[in-house]
């Protein structure tokens, strides 16, 4: 396809999407991711230093918050399956036009103190995070839903894979500037902490929402013709027919059995240099070591479909992320970092390793989206619902994973959380690289073992592409014989 009109709506009629569809898509996700970020990094520490709520009311939001969010997405992911809205003939694109403003404003409500009390906050906040939490599953399975409706060929899905992860990096990284600018607003302007999460909510959690309604520029071009006439069981057990996704949803849950405790407890337990007459703290160089470690990912993400082609697929990228991770980090773990320069030289180690793991999230969704095609193929049913819900129930069970795995790590090494980071103990102290840095290669291992029995095969998804024009062709074609005939 001549790239000249990617510029103007006629690649529509080619099944292409146009760029400025594209960006504003691109866009949309970069608010939505604005606004979760904002909302997952932030809302119990929220409760438990702002509102002063006790941490044990906090613990109980966490796991009623945690039981629902897995619960949720496979449930709200089937009943899009079996909805077609009957004026405009679309599945999903409506979703993302009329739910944002009642996710930013309960997002708004979550961030505010009305002076209940613990027990009258705890309860408001309960309301407000279920509520949002099924609201906000709705706009979310139909937000990537998209991708797999947005082209009937699997290579401009891969483009507009591409440009999602784009807007999911830009979003959480603007979402990543807000403890430096609620540090600037109280400690500079004067701003009280509980106004700061406010105006914080107001620009992140409202403003995000609002921007992801851009996405509604995105047109559907991959047409369910009616609702499917199921159970709502059916629309659940249609998962068995889509190998592809749930291995990739077994892989992804996996991976989160990495043997480490988040980074702060490396950073401010073990890191302290000296450069010149300048000191650079644990702190500052989880900063240096995140932001510079995830550039050449951020970098390499704009030529993602091209490094994909090079490399010969989907299937083989993810691969070779998980590998390269392993041996990296293997190789990390012999420099060291007891000096500057040995982790200067970990931080280009881990740089080249992201460079790969960057594109893991295109590449699932890519996978997902054929897959999709291929339960089709053998059901006549779409499953966008239904198979991007997994994606987030993935995720969500992987999290409460890490979050036990975490825990007991830190029982086994003793970890007093009444001392200062620096004056752990002895097993504490000596754990921490080993844990740091080799620990998520155990994921990453059991991650391989299941992607190796992913099928990634370029030429049957052609052959399905094409097999599903003909059967779409033939249903407009017999569609408009019926209503000559009954003229």
């Amino acid at each position: 396809m001549d790239k000249s009109v990617y510029r103007t709506d006629a690649a529509m009629e080619q099944g292409y999407v146009p760029n400025k569809r594209l960006f504003a898509y691109s866009a949309a996700i970069a608010g939505q991711n604005m606004h979760y970020a904002f909302i997952n990094g932030w809302l119990f520490y929220f409760c438990n230093n702002i509102l002063k709520i006790k941490a044990e009311y906090v613990g109980y939001i966490t796991g009623i918050s945690r039981i629902w969010d897995a619960i949720n997405d496979p449930i709200v992911g089937a009943l899009i399956d079996r909805h077609i809205f009957k004026k405009t003939g679309e599945k999903l694109r409506p979703f993302l036009i009329y739910l944002p403003p009642f996710i930013g404003i309960l997002s708004l409500l979550m961030f505010m103190d009305f002076g209940l009390g613990s027990v009258g906050a705890v309860v408001l906040i309960l309301i407000c995070y279920l509520s949002w939490d099924v609201i906000y599953s709705m706009q979310d399975v139909s937000l990537w839903g998209m991708l797999s409706i947005s082209s009937p060929h699997s290579e401009e899905r891969a483009r507009v894979a591409q440009w999602t992860a784009i807007g999911v990096t830009v979003g959480c990284a603007i979402a990543g500037t807000f403890p430096v600018v609620r540090d600037i607003m109280v400690n500079k302007i004067g701003i009280s902490d509980k106004k700061s999460f406010i105006i914080g909510a107001a620009i992140l959690g409202l403003g995000g929402q609002l921007v992801s309604m851009l996405a509604g520029f995105m047109k559907e071009q991959v047409k369910n013709e009616a609702a499917p006439k199921e159970s709502f069981f059916e629309a659940i057990f249609v998962l068995r027919h889509n190998k592809t996704m749930l291995l990739i949803s077994l892989a992804r849950i996996l991976e989160y059995f990495k043997l480490t405790v988040p980074w702060q407890y490396f950073f401010e337990s073990q890191v302290f240099y000296k450069v010149g007459g300048m000191e650079i703290g644990g702190g500052t160089m989880q900063f240096i070591y995140g932001g510079l470690t995830g550039a050449p990912g951020a970098f390499a993400m704009l030529a993602a479909t091209k490094i994909v082609e090079a490399v010969g697929g989907m299937k083989k990228i993810l691969i070779i992320a998980q590998i390269s991770a392993v041996a990296l980090r293997i190789v990390s773990f012999f420099v060291g970092f007891k000096s500057i320069w040995r982790m200067l030289i970990v931080i280009l180690l881990m740089g080249l390793q992201s460079i790969p793991a960057s594109m893991m999230n295109i590449a699932h969704r890519s996978l997902m989206s054929d897959s999709i095609d291929y339960v089709e193929y053998t059901t006549g049913k779409r499953t966008e619902g239904i198979t991007f819900s997994m994606q987030n129930f993935a995720t969500k069970i992987g999290d409460a994973v890490a979050l036990l795995i975490n825990g007991q790590i830190l029982k086994y090494v003793k970890y007093n959380e009444r001392i200062a980071m620096t004056a752990q103990n002895a097993v504490f102290m000596k754990w921490q690289w080993p844990l740091f840095i080799l620990g998520p290669a155990v994921g990453a291992i059991l991650y391989l073992i299941v992607i190796a029995f992913v099928k990634d095969d370029r030429e049957q998804q052609r052959m399905i592409e094409t097999e599903l024009k003909k059967r779409r062709d033939g249903i407009v074609a017999a569609a408009k014989t019926e209503m000559e005939a009954a003229d």
